[in-house]
């Protein structure tokens, strides 16, 4: 694992939450502190303008909506947020969200789904399906209900899709995943041949959450934990984006790879030399904007080709 450049902001973060993390010598984190410590994730993010927040329950979920000023209140972003299933919080993630939801012209609810480990493998998904059936009974209907969620949160917005399938429930037209996590069983391609230029993920820590997760509770080739055994089969429209040097870029390729295969109506937009959920740097860096901008772009051509 390589050392940021004073200029990567984002990487500066990472770097620094390990250092934290390293002070503590063999001491044991707790789950607690963990997630104290990735809340911070938010400082990346510069505050988007025209952008109101409210504490809000959907389908018994408690989270943050968002509502960027003449925004469409009906389309709404289903937000999953990463955080290896365990950490992370809309706290985490409202600027984030903010900004997608503004450029897009929506609203978005930012779930703060219960965690691992306190709450295993399926909870978050059920978690997700139920904001997602609410928002359907109050008359929201599904091509204005996107998922999008980045690392874990990826996993779980991908998995969000293949649960309403099982349950019969009308499908979303499109789902955004930003440098998605996928891989349970903790072998992908990039974890070595990346170590060096990401300055976040390492084997060890992945298989520390996988286990806060889904040990005792499922298999890691699960289809409903790891998507990558998911039949993607008429699957929504997706768009994927990942950074180059990240450790789990080769959840990417393979996602693009599966979807492309069945079928799906998929793009795949690089982050070249960009960290892991390189959006965060929305408002600090030219590349998020851009991306931001993407994703934006895509979601409305998706609408205006219905």
């Amino acid at each position: 694992m390589s050392t940021p450049t004073p200029t990567d902001l984002l990487g500066e973060i990472y770097a620094h939450w390990i250092s934290e993390l390293g002070l503590l010598g063999d001491a044991p984190v707790s789950t607690e502190l963990l997630r104290l410590i990735f809340d911070d994730w938010h400082r990346a993010t510069a505050e988007p303008e025209g952008v109101t927040y409210k504490n809000e329950t959907i389908g018994g979920v408690p989270g943050i909506l968002v509502t960027p000023i003449g925004s469409n209140p009906d389309e709404v972003l289903i937000f999953m947020h990463g955080g290896g299933f365990a950490l992370g919080s809309s706290a985490s993630h409202r600027k984030l969200a903010g900004h997608v939801a503004k450029a897009a012209g929506v609203t978005a609810f930012v779930l703060d789904f219960r965690r691992a480990p306190d709450f295993k493998f399926p909870a978050q998904i059920e978690d997700g399906i139920a904001v997602y059936r609410a928002l359907l009974d109050a008359g929201h209907t599904p091509e204005q209900l996107t998922p999008i969620g980045d690392s874990a949160g990826g996993n779980l917005a991908l998995s969000l899709v293949f649960q309403a399938r099982a349950e019969g429930l009308p499908l979303p037209k499109q789902v955004i995943t930003i440098s998605p996590w996928l891989n349970m069983e903790n072998n992908g391609a990039t974890l070595d041949r990346n170590d060096a230029t990401d300055f976040l993920i390492t084997r060890e820590g992945l298989q520390g959450n996988i286990d806060r997760y889904i040990a005792g509770a499922t298999s890691p080739t699960n289809p409903m934990a790891n998507p990558l055994y998911q039949d993607f089969a008429g699957f929504p429209r997706l768009y994927i984006t990942a950074g180059d040097v990240e450790s789990l870029f080769d959840d990417s390729v393979r996602l693009e790879a599966l979807a492309r295969d069945a079928g799906v109506d998929v793009t795949f937009s690089i982050g070249e030399g960009m960290q892991h959920v390189y959006p965060f740097l929305a408002g600090n860096h030219p590349r998020a904007d851009e991306e931001i901008r993407r994703i934006a772009q895509w979601y409305r051509a998706g609408l205006t080709n219905s």
